[in-house]
């Protein structure tokens, strides 16, 4: 852990104490609090910051907010988000952590990857197929703001393959699926203030998200000169 800390560059500290004082700070606004979400929402920020360095920490560290995020989301009847995070965003993170693992690059970094047509093709039509199915599944299980709990499956569908994939990508992925959580949980406030949390925790996300497309980039184009 000592060593994983040093490896974060000054701005990044700076990034990850923001986000955990933001996400700290909204949750004691509200008189209503729900420490799962606080706790979830803490390892969620966590994770964004060793994944935008391409360190596998991270991914297992999504593993452990998507499951934390799953149980928040039933209690707020958003069923689709449960299902997204449990039985598709918990295994591509496991599927990622292993392709993590197989492509190394340097000192706890990932080899950051190219996409290719064939792979831009597979996400499109799996991405349409995901999108419909669940559509109708979350259709039938009365899921809250039926569309927008839609547009975020297939949002994290996309950034989830792309994660799989090592493209940089990845991030604006789940920026757009930031963006669209940031207003499901807005919806969700209306109804009960104790959702308040979960609006800057992704809000938070989004900054990190932005980061880590950034950085990312960075880091293929130092790879491949060094090739």
């Amino acid at each position: 852990m000592k060593k994983l800390f040093k490896s974060l560059t000054k701005f990044e500290k700076i990034l990850w104490g923001v986000s955990l004082i933001v996400v700290l700070a909204s949750f004691l606004s509200v008189p209503e609090r729900d420490y799962l979400t606080l706790v979830a929402s803490l390892v969620g920020v966590s994770a964004l910051i060793f994944i935008s360095k391409g360190n596998v920490v991270g991914q297992f560290l999504v593993v452990i907010f998507a499951l934390l995020y799953s149980v928040v989301s039933v209690l707020s009847q958003y069923y689709g988000e449960m299902i997204t995070y449990l039985f598709m965003s918990t295994p591509m993170a496991i599927c990622a952590i292993v392709s993590w693992i197989k492509h190394p690059y340097s000192d706890g970094e990932v080899e950051v990857s190219d996409i290719t047509k064939k792979q831009i093709a597979t996400i499109a039509v799996s991405s349409a197929l995901v999108t419909v199915a669940f559509y109708f599944i979350l259709g039938a299980l009365g899921t809250a703001n039926l569309i927008v709990s839609t547009i975020s499956v297939l949002t994290s569908f996309v950034a989830s393959y792309l994660t799989f994939l090592r493209s940089p990508y990845y991030a604006l992925g789940y920026a757009l699926n930031d963006v669209v959580l940031i207003v499901l949980w807005i919806l969700a406030t209306i109804e009960d203030v104790s959702s308040f949390p979960m609006i800057l925790c992704f809000v938070m996300f989004l900054v990190n998200d932005l980061y880590g497309f950034i950085n990312w980039r960075r880091i293929k184009n130092r790879q491949q000169n060094n090739n």
